[in-house]
């Protein structure tokens, strides 16, 4: 579009005079040099009747009509080309007592006249390109120039930028910044040297408008691309960081200029805009390794609470993955129908540990532990209370079976390792779900976050 408007500017080269009233291959639309005079007299109809015989002498228009009324010249028919309909016109403007033309001349459209036009067109851009080479290769060297000038000075602001700004999207933000303006300035100068001053001061104060049209009409496109420009500045998460935001649970893979990309903890992959994820709770579980779990467990009312917390803290302290520090809690937390529930609370390295492997291998030994120190753990939904005492009837002894005798209730020990071949090596699956290479992450091209 530059060149063409560079071109336009460029002055066409006047066209060829064409010859005389007699040649009948050619016309002249130029004004005749005499003066035609109306004879005997310039009224209405005598101007109508010479310009009539005129046009049909010339044998160039079909079905010629010429109507003068008060001076004014009308002439109907058809011409061959646009250059008889247009000698046609000057001839009449030049009669004698002619104030004005109406030239209603139609142009035959023959196949013939299609492409003499078409060539006729075809040379005058040939003759202007010809012309305008020069200010074409002059416009090519100035807007190549400004680009490597451009691309220059990002080169060598990049050294400076990059000490100060770690994130590399703010860093090639500011390095646009740097080097857009001297390339518009190339362009400014290209449409000055080509004449088109106005054309560039239009350019130059409408990018502010259209700026904030193109803000409306993608403003969410300019949402994501702001949060995700203040995300990589402020690095709540990097790649490979557990992190819970917007109702999803994921290792980080991917952030891009639209969204955030997450691997759950079921192998899916997520995308969520970056406008959703800046406005959003984020909960990063592995920006401190420490972190806090716990569970609940009942025991019976007849159970000795205080012995139930010493089984369960010496469970606590026996395993290699709880910390010591913050110490682990048995809490009596709420006194239910059948059983007295007691939280546990414990806290792990949860960048070694998995949490659902250890609650595990907690629960287990927990359950052993109990069991051996002659804790009942009740079933709440079984176990019914009679405060009262269960109401004994009497029937005939004859109809009465006796009651089966109980079988003992036998318990269960469990396995008393740490972890058992079904819990694995305790070890956290994030860094491996983290690490997986297998399928293709979505908009991967791009990674603002730091490895």
């Amino acid at each position: 579009m530059l060149l063409t408007a560079v071109f336009a500017a460029v002055p066409a080269r006047a066209q060829a005079d064409l010859p005389g009233l007699l040649d009948q291959t050619s016309v002249d639309p130029a004004i005749p040099e005499r003066t035609i005079e109306a004879v005997p007299a310039a009224s209405d109809a005598d101007v109508a009747t010479r310009l009539q015989r005129i046009l049909e002498a010339t044998g160039w228009f079909t079905n010629p009509a010429v109507r003068v009324q008060e001076g004014v010249v009308f002439l109907e028919g058809t011409a061959e080309t646009r250059e008889r309909s247009t000698w046609a016109g000057n001839l009449a403007k030049s009669t004698e007592g002619v104030v004005a033309v109406v030239n209603n001349l139609a142009v035959a459209s023959d196949l013939q006249t299609t492409f003499e036009r078409a060539l006729s067109e075809l040379r005058v851009l040939v003759d202007r390109a010809l012309q305008a080479w020069p200010m074409a290769l002059l416009v090519f060297i100035i807007v190549v120039a400004s680009w490597l000038v451009a691309k220059l000075i990002a080169m060598i602001a990049r050294p400076f930028i990059a000490r100060r700004v770690s994130s590399p999207l703010l860093m090639s933000v500011i390095l646009r910044a740097i080097s857009l303006p001297v390339f518009v300035l190339g362009i400014y100068f290209v449409l000055r040297i080509a004449g088109l001053t106005q054309l560039a001061l239009t350019i130059l104060g409408g990018t502010g408008l259209v700026g904030i049209i193109i803000g409306f009409a993608f403003r969410d496109i300019a949402e994501n691309f702001l949060a995700s420009l203040l995300l990589s500045v402020r690095n709540p998460f990097n790649s490979g960081d557990l992190i819970e935001v917007a109702g999803y649970t994921g290792v980080v893979q991917n952030l891009n200029t639209r969204s955030t990309v997450l691997l759950t903890l079921n192998g899916n992959h997520v995308q969520i805009p970056n406008a959703t994820v800046f406005k959003s709770i984020i909960k990063n579980y592995s920006s401190i390794p420490s972190r806090r779990a716990e569970y609940v467990v009942g025991i019976s009312y007849d159970s000795s609470v205080v012995l139930a917390q010493e089984l369960i803290g010496g469970v606590l302290k026996a395993h290699p993955a709880v910390l010591d520090k913050p110490e682990p809690l048995v809490l009596v937390d709420q006194l239910g129908d059948a059983t007295v529930n007691m939280r546990v609370f414990y806290w792990f390295d949860s960048a070694a540990y998995s949490p659902a492997k250890i609650n595990s291998a907690l629960l287990r030994l927990t359950k052993n532990a109990l069991y051996e120190g002659g804790v009942e753990m009740p079933d709440p939904a079984r176990e019914v209370v009679f405060p009262q005492g269960v109401p004994i009837i009497q029937a005939d002894a004859n109809s009465v079976r006796p009651a089966p005798a109980p079988h003992p209730r036998k318990r269960v020990t469990e396995e008393a390792t740490d972890a058992t071949a079904a819990e694995g090596d305790l070890t956290s699956e994030t860094r491996e779900i983290g690490q997986q290479r297998e399928g293709r992450i979505p908009e991967s091209e791009t990674n603002l976050l730091k490895d």
